[in-house]
């Protein structure tokens, strides 16, 4: 009796999805736990495994939306799989073929009328249909990216998003990471980035200015008293904010092996919907991608989000002098509606002035 391969559950709000890619076609062989096909919904994606060993019978297409619960594959139980054929002998050697005769000379060519200019130009330009086909490709949205927009055109409609602007002098945190490097890798195994010291810093200006810690529900204010910060990363279907919890009570090591496992499980999709519930403040950081200045956009309902990018060397003043320094513009967005101006600019600033002191982060003064 064939065993029936159903879509799972992948979370109490999620009624579809796109069976975007069989990793076993129709009538393959495959073994028990292999991965059969990726299921991708408006929040993840999830590879769905064989239940048995057996032959693959697929009911639904590569690319169609498919229901929670509907069956997509039948396996046909075998016993075993198919053995491998042998590789077939080398062909014996061959006497080489007898030359075939030249072939006789084409005859001359006789001149050709004069082509009038509508035809040479009719023959130069592609027909409509052609244009259109090779100019324009339609194709569907993923669920993800459907998420994605509908997530950026909410927050602009029902936040009054406001973005602040700073910079600050990245030259303490480099020669920190510089001195220590080593010996962080050697003791935690990962390497020491400058995201956890914006997360940390961000912790600490949430808990000197609580009112960005805090949405609107409805007619009344929520305040939250976690520190559960999500960390902004760009996939091959889109963008994804996995959530980093209890970062008051993380170590620089702690937030580091926990962002190595996220970008491990963004790179191979199996980020899953707890790793993205939640969250009380995102940090984004388009200066990977060479960004040197942006406005980000709140991750709702959330009421802040923090902007970093790329380190520039520029001209600045310190005590009278010109000098050349490593530095970084800053973005806070944040919810007008919830945080004034004051406690906007005073939580830059609090994040510029840790980044600029570092050791203070790790001393926790």
């Amino acid at each position: 009796m064939n065993i029936e391969v159903k879509v799972p559950a992948v979370g109490e709000s999620i009624s579809s999805g796109i069976l975007s890619v069989w990793h076993k076609k129709d009538g393959e062989h495959v073994r028990k736990d292999d991965v059969l096909f990726t299921l991708e919904t408006d929040k993840v994606s999830q590879e769905v495994t064989a239940p048995e060993a057996g032959i693959v019978l697929a009911k639904a297409a590569e690319g169609e939306e498919v229901k929670i619960g509907q069956v997509v594959a039948e396996i046909e139980p075998s016993a075993s799989l198919p053995a491998e054929k042998p590789a077939s002998p080398a062909p014996a050697p061959t006497s080489p073929p007898t030359p075939a005769p030249a072939p006789a000379p084409a005859p001359a060519p006789t001149p050709a009328a004069p082509a009038s200019p509508a035809a040479t130009f009719s023959s130069m330009v592609p027909s409509t249909v052609e244009a259109a086909s090779s100019r324009v490709v339609r194709k569907k949205l993923s669920p993800l990216r459907r998420k994605i927009a509908a997530q950026l055109v909410m927050a602009q409609h029902t936040a009054a998003i406001l973005t602040t602007f700073n910079e600050c002098d990245m030259s303490a945190v480099m020669a920190l990471r510089k001195e220590i490097q080593e010996g962080f890798v050697a003791k935690y195994g990962v390497k020491l980035g400058f995201m956890s010291f914006f997360i940390k810093s961000v912790v600490d200006a949430l808990q000197a200015v609580p009112a960005i810690n805090s949405r609107i529900d409805g007619d009344d204010l929520l305040l939250n008293n976690a520190f559960d910060i999500g960390v902004a990363v760009g996939t091959e279907r889109g963008l994804i904010v996995p959530v980093l919890r209890d970062c008051e009570k993380m170590s620089f090591a702690e937030i580091e092996n926990r962002l190595a496992m996220y970008a491990v499980k963004a790179r191979e999709g199996k980020v899953s919907l707890d790793d993205l519930a939640g969250g009380v403040f995102s940090i984004s950081n388009g200066g990977v991608y060479g960004s040197l200045l942006s406005t980000p956009i709140l991750n709702p309902p959330q009421s802040g989000i923090l902007g970093m990018h790329k380190i520039q060397e520029r001209a600045v003043v310190v005590d009278g002098q010109i000098v050349a320094r490593p530095m970084m513009y800053l973005a806070l967005s944040y919810d007008h509606r919830v945080v004034d101006g004051k406690e906007a600019v005073t939580f830059l600033v609090r994040v510029k002035d840790c980044i600029e002191n570092p050791a203070r982060l790790l001393l926790g003064a």
